[in-house]
């Protein structure tokens, strides 16, 4: 097919009448089914075990002071709304992190306790 499409954008090259878009289209189908093959081989790969509470983790250590599961969403994208439910909650049991009032304002505040190190052995 390579050398076909090759051929067909070539005749004429020395009238200045050749077209190139059969071999042009031949090049771009050849990406296009490379992208769909990486599409098919990245939906295949799975995250380690603790990555995203990884991620959430070093998000909290990252903040200052307190912060929302919104913004905590915003810095993991890739992490469920669950998840950082449930990293929150173990943090909250092991009294590392502080919850500051109910619902959606809710904000969560790192407690004396915090320490990344500590609280990633602990997991």
């Amino acid at each position: 097919m390579y050398y076909e499409t090759l051929e067909q954008s070539s005749q004429g090259w020395h009238e200045g009448k050749h077209d190139p878009w059969p071999y042009i289209n031949y090049v771009l189908s050849i990406i296009k089914m490379a992208y769909r093959e990486f599409e098919q081989h990245l939906g295949q790969l799975q995250s380690p075990k603790g990555e995203k509470t990884s991620l959430i983790l070093h998000a909290i250590d990252s903040t200052r002071g307190p912060l929302s599961v919104a913004e905590l969403q915003n810095r993991c994208p890739n992490v469920s709304v669950d998840m950082v439910h449930r990293v929150l909650k173990n943090l909250r049991a092991k009294d590392q992190v502080l919850c500051l009032g109910r619902g959606q304002k809710a904000r969560w505040q790192k407690t004396a306790k915090w320490q990344l190190g500590n609280v990633e052995r602990n997991r």
